[in-house]
């Protein structure tokens, strides 16, 4: 499990960072919409500015619904439960765990929906 632990926290450090890039974007287009017509119906630049808050926020929001996942992993690496489905408590796989270190469920029940 350290393994998976040290992939967990590498994840984490590199979904902050990117939670912390799409954050400085998304001021960086509410500071650029500040300069220009608050219309966004009439100005030609406003959809386009609104499409791009709207998009950088719909990313920012799936990076943290990422950055729970592996911290609920994290948690379950300290409780000694990681590595087990949370539906058949069946082991999850060495190479589902390696490519998904946040897995929670055996590859059977994620194809079961």
């Amino acid at each position: 499990m350290d393994d998976v632990r040290r992939r967990l926290a590498e994840e984490r450090s590199t979904t902050l960072a990117r939670l912390a890039s799409l954050t400085a974007d998304h001021d960086a287009v509410v500071a650029a919409s500040l300069d220009t017509n608050a219309d966004d119906e009439h100005d030609p630049e406003g959809a386009t500015i609104a499409f791009e808050r709207s998009q950088i926020g719909s990313l920012a929001r799936q990076v943290r619904h990422h950055l729970a996942e592996v911290d609920a992993a994290l948690e379950r690496v300290d409780a000694g439960t990681c590595g087990t489905c949370e539906r058949c408590g069946a082991p999850i796989g060495a190479a589902r765990l390696d490519a998904l270190p946040a897995a929670r469920l055996c590859i059977r029940c994620a194809a079961a929906g």
